[in-house]
């Protein structure tokens, strides 16, 4: 299939890959419409991508060569009592996994993206029409302009405005729990001496009632830090469950904050509540946890992808890699098919229980992992190891699935 007019609502990680995809496979005209006018490239936040994933990826062309990246080996399960200030390792696993820093990897798709590809910054989509059996989609823009084209993909995340449209009825359900984030740059560890932390290690911390994965992560100016605290909030704490970064950076409550200092005091080795502690406010964050899963991915001429087609917690460690898997799904389904109506059929066959699975896996791994956590310190490496594979239960790993050939 060749020519027609592509609208990609949203501009971050899964809408240029998206945009890269359509471009690539045929389409005349692809419009990203990106609602913030900020840098997307100053977001700071750590990720992950499997091995596997990130070489099938490469190889079909959805991951540009040349991205920073910071080689994962093992991850260390680690309690506060006995071992001294960095606590006791209970258990070791593989983790065969590469960091990444979002904003790097968002400019490496960005400038990967071929130059036919318009991006507007700034372009707030209010909604979108489509779903049915219109011949052309309708988007409408927060300053009154009315655009149509062939297909509007739904890039827009969480809250995604083209969901609605496809699947009203899909809405974010609260996992009970939140988490804390940070990242820092990997200088400041000098202060805490070198510390038993090899730099390919992912460091798990167990509490009851939540865990702290620790790992580093590149950055633009050298190494960083990025962590992520699960727990339950305190219970007086009124937090706007509508929105997925319900407290941004510098802007967590004193009450949130002072929650974060007990935990650490209370049930952290002493060495990773330093490590956390050399957060800047500037620096942390508060996120409720969420997931969903959508009885559509597409219908008519819109289409749903990453985030805004399911969203899942981020145990699972496979948000950016399931984004550029659905993009490099959405480009095998546009080469083999004749018409739009086929494009999304494909779509849909090829992602739609693939992002089901995952929140699955992703649930089972929070209510393991937070919700229901074991008596970590009582358990050895067999015990450790048993207890994961329950929360797998089948499933090869986390990390994302193998792509389908």
């Amino acid at each position: 299939m060749r020519d027609g007019t592509v609208a990609v609502v949203g501009g971050s990680i899964a809408g240029c890959a998206f945009a890269s995809a359509a471009a690539r496979a045929g389409a005349g005209e692809v419009m990203v419409l990106e609602r913030t006018r900020g840098r997307l490239a100053d977001r700071g936040l750590g990720l992950c991508v499997h091995d596997e994933r990130a070489a099938e990826l490469t190889a079909v062309g959805a991951l540009p060569a040349g991205i920073p990246a910071h080689r994962l080996t093992r991850r260390r399960w680690v309690v506060r009592d006995g071992g001294g200030p960095g606590g006791r390792v209970f258990w070791e696993q593989p983790f065969p996994f590469h960091s990444y820093h979002w904003g790097l990897l968002w400019r490496g798709l960005r400038e990967a993206t071929p130059d036919t590809v318009v991006y507007r910054q700034g372009a707030a989509v209010t909604g979108v029409t489509g779903a049915g059996g219109e011949e052309r989609a309708e988007v409408r823009l927060a300053d009154g302009a009315v655009e149509r084209y062939d297909l509007v993909i739904g890039a827009d995340g969480y809250r995604s405005v083209v969901r609605e449209a496809v699947c009203a009825e899909s809405r974010p359900h609260y996992a009970g729990y939140v988490c804390w984030r940070g990242n820092f740059d990997a200088r400041r560890l000098d202060v805490l001496g070198a510390g038993d932390w090899p730099a390919e290690a992912v460091t798990t911390v167990c509490f009851p009632g939540g865990s702290c994965v620790v790992y580093r992560i590149p950055g633009p100016d050298g190494p960083r830090v990025n962590w992520v605290l699960y727990a339950m909030p305190p219970r007086t704490a009124r937090l706007p469950y509508d929105d997925p970064t319900s407290f941004p950076p510098g802007k967590v409550t004193e009450e949130l904050t002072a929650h974060l200092g007990e935990l650490l005091d209370r049930e952290f080795p002493p060495y990773w509540a330093g490590v956390i502690a050399l957060t800047e406010p500037a620096d942390t964050f508060v996120q409720p946890i969420y997931d969903l899963e959508t009885a559509r991915t597409a219908a008519g001429r819109l289409l749903l992808a990453g985030d805004a087609a399911t969203v899942v917690r981020p145990h699972n460690t496979s948000g950016a890699a399931k984004a550029l898997q659905d993009a490099a799904a959405f480009a095998s389904a546009w080469r083999r098919s004749g018409s739009w109506a086929e494009l999304l059929h494909g779509y849909r066959a090829a992602r739609g229980a693939a992002g089901r699975e995952l929140v699955a896996l992703a649930r089972r791994l929070g209510r393991a992992q937070v919700e229901r956590t074991p008596d970590w310190a009582a358990m050895d490496h067999t015990e450790a190891a048993t207890w994961w594979q329950g929360q797998l239960a089948g499933a090869p790993g986390i990390g994302g699935q193998a792509m389908t050939p």
